[in-house]
């Protein structure tokens, strides 16, 4: 593991003294989480903005699904 230093203020300091204080863990293990999670949510939103761009290159074709019509089941209805 590598000790980094970050400035933060001073409001946003108190609150996750608080926070890990109710949690019963560490400011690092919480910034960690913390950090894990952000770099978790970047991808998922890069991968959707790909998914996007290429759905507006290549839309989908209105029929594209219709052979599958046939084989949904609605539970009896």
């Amino acid at each position: 593991m590598k000790t980094i230093q970050m400035t933060l203020d001073d409001e946003l300091v108190a609150t996750v003294d608080q926070v890990v204080k109710k949690l019963k863990t560490t400011r690092s293990a919480f910034a960690r989480k913390a950090l894990r999670n952000a770099v978790k949510q970047v991808n998922i939103d890069l991968l959707e903005k790909k998914h996007k761009k290429g759905y507006g290159l290549y839309p989908v074709d209105k029929a594209e699904f219709s052979v599958w019509e046939s084989e949904q089941e609605w539970g009896g209805l």
